[in-house]
């Protein structure tokens, strides 16, 4: 089901250090919902950031967004409550994002244009902050890995706003799919469509390799 609801807007609350093993490593991985409208720009919401510049962030990994129902699915595992913003996303939608097809257009409110472009790769930081044992693996084996954005027009965003899909591409393949290297099918016809985003080529490249 594509989203048509922002269920919750999630910036940082505060900078973790999780990794005992590199004590001075700091995480934007804690963030929270807010009230109000959050001016989004190319980078992402003004009032978030990140602290591993060189694997997080961008402008293709501008927005991180995670499905409501795939958090549900968690939660009723774990035994836990797992609220908007524990994912480390930015935005929890109400329908489907990893099963999004990959340069699929939402409108969100009136102003803001998303592109989807590839799934989360899950880290270090992740398995550490989720307090879980074996994450990483079960995280990975599920293949619920949300979708990052990036931002084609700018604009506010806040619970509640209407997300309308104003695009989908016709070469199917979702960011699922990136992430568990299915349809190769699927993938050939992505990196056919050409004029893809540097990172999307990137990743549909080894999901590829790995699908043959």
């Amino acid at each position: 089901m594509t989203p048509t609801r922002v269920v919750a807007v999630c910036v940082v609350a505060e900078e973790r250090r999780l990794d005992p093993r590199k004590p001075e490593q700091r995480t934007a991985i804690d963030k929270r919902p807010v009230d109000g409208p959050v001016d989004v720009g190319p980078l992402g919401p003004a009032t978030d950031h990140v602290c591993d510049t060189r694997h997080h962030g961008g402008e293709e990994q501008a927005v991180y967004a995670y499905s409501e129902h795939e958090a549900r699915h968690w939660a009723e595992e774990l035994g836990r409550d797992l609220p908007p913003g524990w994912f480390g996303e930015n935005l929890r939608l109400d329908g489907d994002t990893t099963d999004l097809v990959v340069g699929t257009r939402l409108r969100i409110g009136a102003t803001l244009e998303l592109e989807v472009t590839i799934p989360r790769t899950p880290c270090r930081t992740f398995a550490l902050w989720s307090g879980e044992d074996d994450w990483l693996a079960r995280f990975m084996a599920r293949g619920d890995s949300g979708a990052y954005f990036r931002v084609l027009t700018p604009g506010p965003v806040a619970a509640g706003d209407p997300v309308v899909a104003v695009h989908v591409p016709e070469h199917g393949a979702t960011v699922r799919d990136l992430f568990r290297a299915t349809r190769p099918d699927r993938l050939r016809a992505l990196l056919m469509a050409g004029d893809l985003p540097p990172k999307v080529e990137r990743d549909a490249t080894k999901a590829l390799k790995r699908a043959d």
